[in-house]
C-alpha cells in the first residue's frame, strides 16, 4: 500500500525537481507512480490536426516513481518518513519526526 494518496504535499527528493514540494494529483497503485503538480515536466511535440493546424510543444507533467517523493511534515515543512498505525480499528499515518497525524488511511 502506497503511503501517498491524492492531495498530500510531498516534497521531491531526487532528480530535476529535488528540493521543490508540489500536490499529488493522481497515484498509480500498479505503475507506484504518483503525479505531481508542476513537476517532472517534459515537452509533448502535436503533429497538425484538422482542429489544431499548427501542431506545436506543449508542456505536460507526467508521473515520477513514488521513491523520489516523500510525505511533508505540516509541524515541520520539511519531508518525513511515514509510519502506519492501527487505533481501535482505524489505520493512520503518522509522521516519523514529529509524530503528527497524517490522516486516516482507511476504516
Amino acid at each position: 500500500m502506497a503511503h501517498i494518496r491524492k492531495d498530500d504535499i510531498v516534497y521531491v527528493r531526487s532528480g530535476v525537481d529535488k528540493g521543490k514540494t508540489g500536490k499529488v494529483l493522481r497515484v498509480l497503485p500498479d505503475q507506484q507512480m504518483v503525479l505531481v503538480e508542476g513537476m517532472n515536466v517534459k515537452m509533448k511535440h502535436l503533429k497538425p490536426t484538422e482542429t489544431n493546424r499548427r501542431g506545436g510543444r506543449i508542456q505536460k507533467s507526467v508521473p515520477m516513481h513514488w521513491s523520489k517523493v516523500q510525505l511533508v511534515d505540516p509541524k515541520t515543512g520539511k519531508g518525513t518518513r511515514v509510519k502506519l498505525v492501527t487505533d481501535g480499528g482505524v489505520k493512520k499515518r503518522i509522521a516519523v519526526k514529529s509524530g503528527s497525524d497524517l490522516g486516516i488511511v482507511s476504516k
